[in-house]
């Protein structure tokens, strides 16, 4: 109910206080997002989370879906993303095994399956364009980017540790805060100065 209460949790823009940064540690590949909700959910009262729209539009990657290749494109993400819930829900204690996931991969391709005959009707009432032999790949490219996600989750249950948060850089290396705020300020004082410099020429130009 949590996860499903979010719109769109793809969108890889959030906002949090620093003090809750701090402690979360998200995954390092397509699961940011959903490894965000995960530890946002662990680390704070669910009353303090919600979403709201911050723009209009939104750029979408339109990235391509790479049927036959695994480490690029949606299929990766899928796979990306597949994996770190199971290892979010495996975390909280869910039980992963075989005659489960066998029941997963089936039920994700029928539901699939029956949402393609909905919008295909749909489609066809309204006079819109529904490519559904491109519709029937996509969710084969899904469903074996599930089974993959699977078998690499069985193969190593933790898989690529997650991004160290910012308490455990602290600990690591104690004046790292500072030599980054240090770092920032002085990036943000030579952006000015090349501003300052940059006014005349500016200003040359729009006379000219």
């Amino acid at each position: 109910m949590y996860l499903d209460s979010f719109r769109y949790p793809l969108a890889g823009e959030f906002a949090m206080q620093a003090d809750l940064a701090r402690v979360n540690r998200t995954p390092s590949d397509w699961g940011l997002e959903v490894g965000v909700l995960a530890e946002v959910y662990r680390n704070c009262s669910i009353r303090r989370i919600c979403q709201v729209d911050i723009a209009d539009n939104y750029e979408h990657k339109h990235q391509e879906l790479s049927q036959g290749d695994p480490t690029k494109g949606l299929m990766k993400m899928a796979m990306d993303i597949s994996k770190a819930l199971f290892r979010i829900l495996a975390a909280e204690g869910v039980k992963f095994d075989a005659g489960l996931m066998q029941t997963l991969l089936v039920r994700y391709q029928r539901m699939a399956e029956n949402s393609i005959s909905r919008y295909h009707a749909d489609a066809m009432i309204n006079g819109l364009i529904f490519d559904r032999h491109e519709e029937e790949t996509a969710v084969e490219t899904f469903s074996h980017a599930l089974k993959l996600a699977t078998d690499e989750f069985f193969a190593d249950p933790l898989g690529t540790p997650p991004i160290p948060n910012w308490m455990r850089v602290s600990a690591a290396l104690p004046g790292f805060m500072e030599d980054l705020r240090e770092a920032v300020d002085s990036d943000n004082r030579s952006a000015q100065v090349v501003g300052i410099n940059a006014q005349p020429l500016l200003a040359h130009k729009e006379t000219a």
